[in-house]
């Protein structure tokens, strides 16, 4: 890794604390901040610097900013959960859109020139066309893709008016655990499909739901582009390699390019844990689309990108092992 000092936002998420590990095996110093509102203090690696602090306390992050000499930030923190967007956007543009003002608003006066963000395919909403590619017309459909979409946009033009340079990645579906145990998602009462299909498999709650079988695609559930969370975690250190060396902004999707279905995802679940679990099937969530999967040419292209875990029973049984761990 090519800069010294990272500071890593919400580095005691899921995601955060995956990059912080990739981090710290290129050799860098890693500074996470997080306020463990969803975090985890166990999560974050041993050899990072930890901080209980929240981002929207600017006096506090210039404080810790100086203190450290960071020059690099990767912005993790903020609200993730679409369907709660959608019963609460305020929370959302709260936490994700003015946190990240106030953010880029002391890291500029701070000296920090390189900026890695944490976006979403959520910023396409429903794409007339697939594999989707960063060239798209951008149009949520929730107040979480809303509020990814305007960080993004206050990015564009800080790099227009001073020397912030940025990567800011799209995520698709972000999946699995560090093949070595030392991570994985542990957050209470868990959306994401595979995280909550491996709790049942495991006898952590009674079911998973199956939101919406009526979909335009072959088995009817919706279709996802799973990213295994270490592949992407090694995206975000090419991403400051490619930074640090000079490299330009850039916007890049993080995903594999093709989309599996909810009922396919918990087949392989099934055939990876020997056994069966209780499916219900409800109405699609709001701010749900029916399928998406991205085109990974640009991040191949740019960052050189190559991944490592590119098969959906690498990601499900790494999220099956992590779980195993968390009921035992």
């Amino acid at each position: 890794m090519t800069d010294n000092c990272v500071l890593v936002t919400g580095g005691a998420g899921y995601i955060g604390s995956h990059v912080a590990l990739a981090l710290l095996e290129s050799g860098g110093r890693v500074v996470v901040a997080d306020n463990l509102v969803t975090g985890r203090r166990e999560l974050v690696p041993d050899g990072a610097e930890f901080v209980e602090i929240d981002i929207a306390d600017m006096d506090g992050m210039a404080r810790l900013m100086r203190e450290t000499g960071c020059r690099a930030i990767m912005h993790f923190a903020g609200s993730t959960v679409v369907p709660e967007s959608v019963e609460n956007p305020l929370k959302y543009y709260r936490n994700n859109t003015s946190a990240s003002r106030n953010l880029l608003e002391t890291a500029l006066e701070q000296g920090v020139d390189k900026f890695i963000f944490s976006s979403t395919a959520a910023v396409y909403g429903n794409p007339d066309k697939l594999p989707v590619d960063e060239s798209v017309a951008l149009a949520p459909v929730s107040p979480y893709g809303k509020s990814k979409l305007m960080t993004e946009n206050m990015l564009q033009d800080v790099a227009t008016a001073s020397d912030l340079r940025f990567i800011a990645l799209r995520y698709f579906n972000v999946a699995g655990a560090d093949p070595d145990g030392r991570s994985g998602q542990s957050t209470p009462n868990a959306t994401h499909l595979i995280k909550a299909a491996c709790e049942v498999a495991c006898g952590a709650r009674e079911s998973v739901t199956i939101f919406g079988d009526d979909y335009d695609t072959p088995d009817g559930t919706g279709v996802r582009d799973f990213i295994h969370v270490s592949d992407l975690a090694q995206a975000h250190v090419a991403a400051l390699d490619h930074l640090a060396e000079g490299g330009g902004s850039n916007v890049m999707n993080c995903g594999y390019g093709r989309g599996y279905s909810v009922k396919q995802v918990l087949d392989t679940l099934r055939n990876v844990s020997g056994g069966d679990f209780r499916i219900e099937t409800g109405p699609r969530r709001p701010g749900d689309v029916g399928e998406i999967y991205a085109e990974s040419k640009r991040i191949r292209d740019v960052l050189g990108w190559i991944p490592q875990y590119d098969d959906l029973e690498k990601i499900v049984a790494s999220a099956y092992a992590w779980e195993q761990r968390m009921t035992a």
